[in-house]
């Protein structure tokens, strides 16, 4: 993107204010956004001093900054980023964009940029003698599918050929733009193909309004002519869906005898015999490639599992086949003290690492509040490990320091604690 640099000093107006018209506007665009959000409604009011004067100048960008309550680099830094804002004077009756993206550079958008160079001025951003017009090259203007195009002001004119944008240019010098017709200019609607509709010609099939008409008129005609013969048209057979894909099998499911009715009646001891039987399952043969795949069968994979070195780490959460150790005797000195289900059962799961699971095993327990937990000793919290899935995460996630910050004061106590809330 090239740079953009507003106006020389010498060309720029000494101050800037809206109309009484475009005051009101400006106010109303304000109010559309959210108190202490008003800022946002900088580039509507931007396009609205554009459309007053014809281009943005540097006392319009400070107004218009000042009235918002921002600073007034930041009015700039939008002004001068939108290539949709003229920081230049442009032409007083038509300032014309040239798409110059792939779709009109492939439709001809370089011919119709030679006409501006040749009707206005051999430079993008410089006006014509009488500064009455000007152009420039943009990029997608969003009619693709018309292209080549340009847009003069708010209005787009599409299938351009280079005559057909000479006159334009000239109507406007002459004062006549408001004559032109916006939109393609090669006669055609909208973006239907050139060659006119090609399909969605008839209403019949898509409206239902329409297939109720026609069936009142039917009718009409039927009682009107009781004796005449109305052709209805004839409904294609039905097809029955294919069964290619069933297996051949005496299951009852998909057996042919048993349906009613049948054309096939077979004993189910004739079709079990005649049935394929499912091959027996082999690890060795699964884990085989395919000899069309390969060009030789040989194995897929190695071994399921490779030898790990005594010391490799793994996580505590890893699940290893190990041998099953019994749980702590429930008569253990150890134990933490229980207590009988309350009516306020503290919700558990605020302390990290206690999901439902493990909430529902520390009930069975009799711990139903944050301060058993915070009241726990090392012995205790051993012992209360002993029934946990993935041990060590009484000590590895400090339930003792979380739930006493809970039983002291709730979510609130639990933030000013750890600077965060409880997961």
């Amino acid at each position: 993107m090239s740079v953009r640099r507003l106006a020389e000093a010498s060309v720029q107006p000494a101050s800037f204010a809206f109309n009484r018209a475009n005051a009101a506007a400006a106010k109303q665009w304000i109010k559309k956004y959210p108190k202490g959000r008003e800022q946002s409604a900088i580039i509507p009011l931007l396009m609205i001093a554009q459309e007053q004067e014809g281009w943005v100048t540097k006392a319009a960008i400070e107004t218009i900054s000042d009235m918002l309550g921002m600073p007034r680099i930041r009015g700039l830094e939008v002004a001068t980023f939108y290539t949709q804002y003229q920081l230049n004077p442009v032409g007083t009756r038509a300032h014309i964009q040239v798409c110059g993206t792939t779709p009109c550079m492939l439709r001809g958008s370089e011919a119709l940029m030679d006409v501006c160079r040749s009707k206005i001025h051999h430079d993008q951003f410089h006006t014509n003698d009488k500064g009455t017009l000007s152009w420039e090259e943009v990029e997608c203007l969003g009619a693709c599918v018309n292209a080549p195009m340009v847009m003069v002001f708010k209005d787009t004119f599409e299938d351009l050929t280079p005559e057909r944008l000479a006159e334009i240019i000239d109507l406007y010098d002459a004062g006549k733009g408001a004559s032109v017709p916006a939109g393609p200019q090669n006669g055609r609607t909208g973006s239907e193909p050139a060659s006119g509709l090609t399909s969605l010609k008839s209403e019949k099939a898509i409206l239902k309004s329409t297939r109720e008409r026609e069936a009142r008129e039917a009718a009409k005609a039927a009682r009107a002519a009781p004796d005449a013969i109305i052709a209805a048209p004839v409904p294609a057979p039905a097809v029955a869906p294919s069964k290619a894909s069933k297996p051949k099998t005496d299951a009852l499911e998909t057996s042919p005898a048993l349906k009613t009715p049948s054309k096939t009646k077979v004993a189910p001891a004739v079709e079990k015999a005649a049935s394929v039987s499912a091959p027996l399952h082999s690890a060795a043969n699964a884990n085989k490639a395919d000899p069309e795949v390969e060009q030789v069968s040989k194995q897929r994979s190695g071994p399921k599992s490779k030898a790990e070195p005594a010391s490799a780490f793994k996580a505590p959460e890893v699940k290893v086949p190990v041998a099953k150790t019994a749980k702590p005797s429930l008569e253990d000195k150890n134990r933490p003290a229980g207590i009988d289900r309350p009516a306020l059962v503290d919700d558990l799961k605020l302390i990290s690492g206690v999901g439902p699971k493990t909430e529902g095993i520390l009930h069975s327990l009799g711990i139903f509040t944050f301060a058993q937990v915070a009241s726990w000793k090392k012995a205790e919290r051993d012992w209360v490990d002993g029934y946990l899935a993935f041990h060590g995460r009484i000590e590895r996630e400090d339930w003792v320091k979380k739930a006493k910050a809970l039983a002291k004061g709730g979510v609130a106590e639990y933030i000013r604690v750890f600077g965060k809330k409880p997961v």
